[in-house]
């Protein structure tokens, strides 16, 4: 049996916490959109939801491990919510001492996978590049193979606070606004956008700076391309007008 949940990380640990209840093997979890196919039977169980349910599972694992499967929830991993679910019945066995337990599949899958998306979000918070819209509005688009919209979002929550900011995730449909107070992660169809960028005079002058320090005789694209992999180019002012592959 397929259980399905509803799109959320809580619905997710509630949908959990009613499988260990009920002592449920699940073959899967998928969310609510998951299509199944003709020799598949899903089930979306009625859920009351657990208010205090987080905190429990902090208290029995740990914060640190817990992080680690908000990482992984975050993560594209095709069969994220199934390693969640194997994360959390280990645990249950191990409580705290979990995080340590790599002979594990899952909890060494999901450390390895954890520390992917962390470091996915700490390149995003040096590759995002903001524009102005001519309302004063600061926009940034990007495409992180992770949805960690959210950790970018209380990254720039501190860095740029006293500003109105949006980051557009351009793979997800997704955006975050940011109104001088708190932020916002919507489907990026229920906004509606009109775009109109200000002519900005520094753009051009940052990327006649960014040639100018380039030293032509010590290039290094294999080094360059480490640090800042050409998929992540398109929305890079500096580097955008260069041919990527």
């Amino acid at each position: 049996m397929i259980y399905l949940y509803d799109n959320t990380f809580d619905g997710l640990l509630n949908l959990i916490n009613y499988l260990f209840k009920n002592k449920i093997i699940p073959m899967n979890i998928k969310d609510s959109n998951y299509i199944p196919n003709l020799l598949e039977e899903t089930y979306y169980p009625t859920l009351d939801k657990d208010d205090n349910l987080v905190n429990r599972i902090i208290t029995k694992i740990g914060n640190n491990a817990f992080m680690t499967i908000c990482h992984v929830y975050l993560s594209d991993e095709k069969d994220k919510e199934l390693l969640i679910y194997d994360f959390l019945f280990n645990a249950l066995k191990y409580k705290k001492n979990i995080i340590f337990m790599r002979n594990i599949e899952s909890v060494s899958k999901c450390l390895k996978i954890s520390k992917y998306v962390t470091h996915e979000a700490h390149k995003f918070k040096g590759f995002v590049r903001f524009q102005e819209l001519n309302n004063g509005v600061l926009c940034a688009s990007i495409e992180p193979e992770n949805n960690i919209l959210i950790m970018l979002s209380n990254h720039f929550k501190n860095r740029l606070k006293y500003e109105n900011w949006m980051i557009i995730d351009k793979k997800r449909h997704l955006l975050s606004y940011y109104d001088k107070n708190n932020f916002y992660i919507m489907d990026e169809d229920l906004y509606k956008l009109n775009i109109n960028y200000k002519k900005d005079e520094y753009e051009d002058l940052w990327k006649s700076f960014y040639k100018t320090i380039g030293i032509k005789e010590r290039k290094n694209d294999k080094c360059r391309t480490n640090f800042m992999p050409k998929k992540y180019w398109k929305y890079i002012v500096e580097v955008s007008d260069e041919k990527s592959s």
